[in-house]
């Protein structure tokens, strides 16, 4: 049988799958995998409980049950005061990388270029050339924050550029983006008569006091914006794969087309807990945000210890570490962590999986959604391997 050679052919397993198995294989704690190892909030799981017994179970409406589209556009109002018709600006999708692909489908035409920050969630880019797009790159700078400057973000743009993908905050980087930064993409965005795909799955997950700005409530961003959220984030159920994407109308009929093509709808009691969980009280967004960012102190503090140097980590789930001082001559990140999990029993992803481009070799992604328990194991043994 003929299998061709379509594009995502050019595309191996996936360096998660990889290093999970590898996991398995020797029994080594996996703080490379981004996902939580608690329940959720029992409220929401009692919900969707309850709407699987005595709700509608057939095909709800392809945009989303009318409860959880005013729920959003409710949420939008309550966190970033922003004005949002459920009726005609808000659609539910299977996750967030189902939204991701209906809006990149729904927008980008063959030839189209599309800018995207690196280092970048790994879906973009094939997603980006099924389209028939080309991807154009623009690095942060670690040493710097992980920012960029304006002249490296003008170089990436061009006369066929359609749109920009902005991971805020951003996967693998734990970087939130600051208003300045935000302002000056904004202002080249208008220049180029672009859109913004915006990937704010982790919007509730920043540290340290920051305030998560969304890019679409901005000056001149409203009809230019397609944002994104994510329940498994938010309320650390992934495995339900529920997202949701909120965009001017103009914008989200193309989406939604994409969209009907793709999942068409998603499970509805699943739609309903969501939709009490973004009714829930600020203490519990609050509280999201505070114990992740005690885990990732605690994982920090551990790491150190161990004698690995630490980035900075403003938000999201993971953190990572600069491991170039540990590298055994010829060895690379990829090396790295695949010796780590054989000999140390513990499993990181590479950040070099991060990048289509100029990857760095000397940096290591830790996951720190992980029961406290599990940290500490993971810490023990890393602190036994390096002689911390």
């Amino acid at each position: 049988m003929k299998t061709g050679n379509s594009i995502l052919s050019s595309y191996g397993t996936t360096i998660f799958e990889v290093m999970s198995r590898l996991a398995e294989e020797h029994r080594a704690v996996n703080l490379g995998q981004g996902f939580p190892d608690d329940s959720g909030p029992a409220d929401v799981v009692a919900e969707a409980q309850r709407y699987l017994a005595e709700g509608w179970n057939q095909y709800p409406s392809m945009m989303g049950l009318p409860a959880l589209r005013q729920a959003v556009a409710a949420h939008a109002k309550r966190f970033y005061g922003l004005d949002v018709d459920w009726a005609r600006e808000v659609m539910v999708t299977s996750g967030a990388t189902e939204a991701l692909a209906a809006c990149l489908f729904g927008l980008l035409e063959p030839g189209d270029e599309a800018v995207l920050f690196q280092p970048l969630y790994d879906s973009y880019v094939p997603i980006i050339r099924c389209a028939g797009a080309v991807p154009r790159f623009v690095a942060l700078d670690p040493a710097k924050g992980w920012s960029f400057t304006r002249e490296s973000l003008e170089a990436a743009f061009g006369p066929k550029t359609k749109l920009v993908v902005l991971n805020n905050p951003l996967n693998p980087a734990a970087k939130v983006w600051t208003e300045a930064e935000l302002r000056v993409l904004a202002e080249v965005v208008v220049k180029h008569d672009a859109y913004v795909v915006c990937d704010e799955v982790y919007e509730h997950l920043v540290f340290d006091g920051r305030r998560h700005v969304p890019l679409i409530t901005l000056p001149g961003m409203r009809e230019r914006c397609l944002r994104i959220g994510s329940a498994g984030k938010t309320f650390s159920l992934t495995g339900w794969k529920v997202g949701y994407v909120t965009g001017a109308p103009g914008l989200m009929q193309p989406v939604a087309k994409a969209h009907q093509f793709l999942t068409f709808t998603t499970p509805p009691n699943l739609q309903s807990a969501v939709a009490l969980g973004l009714g829930k009280e600020d203490a519990y967004f609050t509280g999201l945000a505070g114990s992740m960012q005690a885990k990732r102190d605690r994982l920090s503090a551990g790491l150190r210890a161990a004698g690995l140097t630490v980035l900075p980590a403003e938000g999201t789930y993971f953190l990572i570490a600069d491991i170039g001082a540990h590298l055994r001559d010829g060895e690379d990140d990829q090396a790295f962590a695949k010796r780590l999990t054989v000999e140390a029993g513990v499993t990181t992803i590479p950040v070099s999986a991060f990048y289509e481009t100029d990857a760095p070799r000397h940096l290591v992604r830790f996951c720190v959604c992980k029961r406290d328990e599990v940290l500490d194991a993971g810490l023990e043994r890393l602190g036994a391997y390096f002689g911390g």
